[in-house]
């Protein structure tokens, strides 16, 4: 009896124990497949860059030459978009950086390229290649820095309403205010010259800016333009002993070359007054300064609007600077005999060489 019962029993106590083992296994099995999962590549939405939700911006430069108040606005508007959280480190921005070298056929070669890049948003450093820009792309956001007159240059139809794919900064010079600091260094000049290059339009544009403000002042002006930069060196030597002092705008070819024309007028003991500080540290007596540094910021801050918040470029009137600083260059006042006022002393900023 107790034999069959367990023969018959048997099946009956095997099957449910089969059934528990294969619900175990199936269990294990998929704990494993969970734990194993891959990870995914893409970042979670919390760590992507908030400000640019994960895109990357591409965006070019394009600076007309190398100098340090161009390089300080590039710089400056590089450093600005990272503030605005667009920079290389943040791996959400593409950044191509041309420079013409003070070549114009460079800038429209830098131009040409541009147009078909696929940029986001483009940069134009100095009006030689802001004017080049302009006529060389119409589809993208351009902005543009360091150009004295952009609807002088022809570069946007009206500093207040831009209009168009072009808008930007401008280092209109406190001409004014310069000319007036050099009647306040030098009350006995007289006559003085003003010198830059003939195919700038901005420096035409400063220039004759320079020439009324002079007059005004019942200074005698004179104007010598400069061709290229193998006449720079005769055309400077040629005011020694006719002028009581020099006035440079902020010209880029002067800008670049303005140790020379340091070196020319220190040794002839002719005063020099720039149109920006690092002209006036390479070879200027003084000056009063925008800052270009902070210009370059701002425009980062115009291509923020842009990019982040989606403003139209031509509805953006071009901005200015309004901050400036007097600054006095001793190095170059020793050189020539030259003592401050004391009371200028007190209040401007004074360079006394390398790393001031």
């Amino acid at each position: 009896m107790n034999q069959r019962f367990s023969v018959r029993a048997l099946p009956r106590l095997i099957l449910p124990l089969l059934l528990a083992v294969a619900m175990l296994a199936g269990c294990s099995g998929s704990a494993a497949t969970t734990t194993a999962a891959p990870t995914t590549t893409a970042a979670p939405a919390s760590q992507k860059d908030s400000s640019t939700d994960g895109r990357v911006w591409k965006i070019g430069i394009s600076q007309y030459v190398e100098h340090n108040a161009l390089d300080a606005a590039r710089q400056g508007f590089i450093d600005g978009l990272a503030k605005h959280g667009i920079s290389e480190e943040a791996k959400n921005l593409e950044l191509r950086v041309d420079n013409a070298q003070n070549d114009a056929s460079n800038a429209n070669t830098i131009a040409d390229q541009f147009s078909t890049a696929g940029f986001d948003l483009i940069l134009a450093i100095a009006t030689p290649s802001a004017q080049a820009m302009a006529n060389a792309v119409k589809d993208v956001p351009i902005l543009v820095t360091a150009v004295t007159d952009p609807a002088g240059s022809g570069i946007v139809a009206s500093n207040d309403k831009p209009g168009g794919n072009v808008s930007g900064t401008s280092d209109l010079n406190p001409v004014k205010e310069q000319m007036a600091l050099l009647q306040q260094l030098l009350p006995d000049a007289k006559r003085i010259v003003i010198m830059y290059a003939a195919s700038e339009a901005n420096s035409v544009i400063q220039g004759d800016m320079a020439e009324a403000e002079a007059k005004a002042l019942g200074l005698e002006t004179e104007t010598l333009t400069v061709p290229s930069s193998n006449e720079l060196q005769q055309i400077v030597q040629s005011a020694v002993g006719k002028y009581d002092a020099i006035y440079l705008p902020t010209d880029n070819l002067f800008a670049a070359n303005c140790a020379l024309v340091g070196q020319i007028a220190m040794e002839a003991k002719l005063p020099v007054i720039t149109g920006e500080e690092s002209m006036m540290k390479a070879g200027g007596l003084a000056t009063v300064s925008l800052d270009y540094y902070r210009l370059g910021q701002q425009t980062a801050d115009m291509a923020a609007r842009i990019l982040l918040e989606g403003a139209t470029v031509g509805d953006m009137p071009i901005e200015y600077l309004k901050d400036t600083t007097t600054m006095l260059n001793q190095v170059f006042a020793d050189a020539i005999g030259y003592s401050f006022p004391e009371d200028l002393l007190k209040t401007a900023t004074v360079y006394t060489g390398e790393g001031n």
